[in-house]
Parts: structure tokens; C-alpha cells; sequence
């Protein structure tokens, strides 16, 4: 017999992260045995029946995990699906024996690196703040950027009333009106660098995330995917922030 939180079980069957596991229990779609699933509850994955929204979640702790990276174009939103006919990623995504979901979210119109697993607990680490996993943005704003903004944005904005962590700015390009820089940033919230540029006065007009920790985008072509490297995952496990022991 094996014992396991309910939201670790829901994440290594491959549904999704251990975090959108713990957003569907406390929206009351997850149930065991019937009955509605409770935040850490804890479970016989084998013997218990988990659905969600009705389907039934397979357990098979054997299973080999996937790991994808795609480079996503602009016009695609980073859903498994849309009710309102809004082109997915996982249109893009090849077959595979196993369910994917993206790690992390980039908007309709933020092209670049984007991460695809079956394994919710490596998406937990890549996108908990606390693991401090790098991301870097090749932004082009205008129509300026100042040593008083680019200050700002490194030592942190508010956004959406919260400070942000500090970022790493560095310019790259500089024509009149037009302005291309590079900015890596540790935490993940939504639409992060649109409203980073924006809280300081400038306009994004084009948004491309260039590597996440050690893995860069290379050439992969938009529009394509493939798997991660043996030495690649290794290096992303490498680059997680492991928590201090109390």
C-alpha cells in the first residue's frame, strides 16, 4: 500500500502540476471514491478511485515521463483548449503515449521557449518561485528606455499590487524610437514583463523568451518541438533551488 497527498498523486499521473492539481481540489472537480477531494488528503493511489470533472485518473507510477520544448509563434494561447476556437499550443504539439501539459504560461502574443512535461512534480520546481529558475525575455520597447526605468526594473515594480523580485536588465539595441534589451527575470506571474515595461512607461512591442535557466531556445524553428536532451533535463534539475531545511 502507498499513501500520497492527493495533489502529488493527480500530478505524477501526468494531468498537470502539483499547483493547478491543488486549484482543481479546492474547486471541488477532484474526487476520491466519489466524494470531493481536501487539499493534502491523503490516498492509496492503486486501490482509490480519482476522477476529475467525471474522468477517471490513471496511476501508474512506472510510467516514463515526457519532456518537450517548443518554440511557440505569436497567435497562440498557452491552453490545452478554448471554448472560444482561439488557436492552442497543443495544436503544435507531435503524438505522444503519455498527456502533456506547457509548464508555465506565455500569452497570445509572447513568442519563444515554452516547456512541455507529463511530469507534474519537475513542473512544480520550473515554476515555484521559491526554486528560482531563471527566465530570459528578449523584450523591444519604445520608445525609450532611461537609466532611471532600467534601474526600476532591476531593483523591482509593483504589479497587481506586489513588488516584483529584482531582474537582471540589460540593453542590447539601441535605434530612435525602438529599443531592444534582455531581461531575466526568477518568478513567473501572469503577463510578468508586459506589466514590468509597462509600470515604468514603456511600450512592449514585441516579447520572445530566449532560454528558461540553462536551456536556450537555439534554432528551434517556431512552430516546432522536440525533446529535451538527456544533459538538458539534467542541467534544468541542476538549476532548481532546493528549499532550506527547517
Amino acid at each position: 500500500m502507498q499513501i500520497i497527498r492527493i495533489q502529488k498523486v493527480i500530478a505524477d499521473t501526468g494531468f498537470c502540476s502539483r499547483r493547478k492539481a491543488e486549484e482543481l481540489v479546492l474547486q471541488r472537480r477532484v474526487k476520491v471514491n466519489g466524494h470531493p477531494a481536501r487539499i493534502g488528503q491523503k490516498i492509496d493511489p492503486v486501490r482509490d478511485l480519482i476522477t476529475i470533472d467525471g474522468e477517471k485518473i490513471i496511476y501508474n507510477r512506472k510510467k516514463q515521463h515526457v519532456y518537450l520544448m517548443m518554440n511557440k509563434p505569436r497567435g497562440y494561447i498557452t491552453s490545452m483548449s478554448d471554448d472560444r476556437g482561439r488557436r492552442c499550443v497543443t495544436q503544435l504539439l507531435p503524438q505522444t503515449d503519455v498527456r502533456v501539459f506547457p509548464i508555465g504560461r506565455l500569452d497570445l502574443n509572447t513568442e519563444g521557449l515554452l516547456l512541455f512535461t507529463s511530469d507534474g512534480n519537475f513542473a512544480n520546481d520550473m515554476m515555484h518561485p521559491s526554486r528560482a529558475v531563471t527566465k530570459t525575455y528578449r523584450v523591444t520597447v519604445r520608445p525609450d528606455i532611461t537609466d532611471e526605468q532600467a534601474v526600476k526594473l532591476s531593483e523591482g515594480v509593483m504589479i497587481d499590487g506586489r513588488k516584483t523580485a529584482p531582474a537582471e536588465v540589460r540593453v542590447l539595441d539601441k535605434q530612435p524610437n525602438r529599443v531592444v534589451m534582455e531581461l531575466v527575470i526568477r518568478e513567473g506571474r501572469n503577463r510578468q514583463v508586459r506589466k514590468m515595461c509597462e509600470a515604468v512607461g514603456l511600450e512592449v512591442a514585441r516579447l520572445k523568451r530566449t532560454s528558461v535557466g540553462p536551456i536556450k531556445l537555439g534554432m528551434l524553428k517556431p512552430g516546432t518541438c522536440r525533446e529535451l536532451k538527456a544533459e538538458e533535463l539534467k542541467a534544468l534539475r541542476a538549476a532548481v533551488k532546493k528549499p532550506e531545511r527547517k
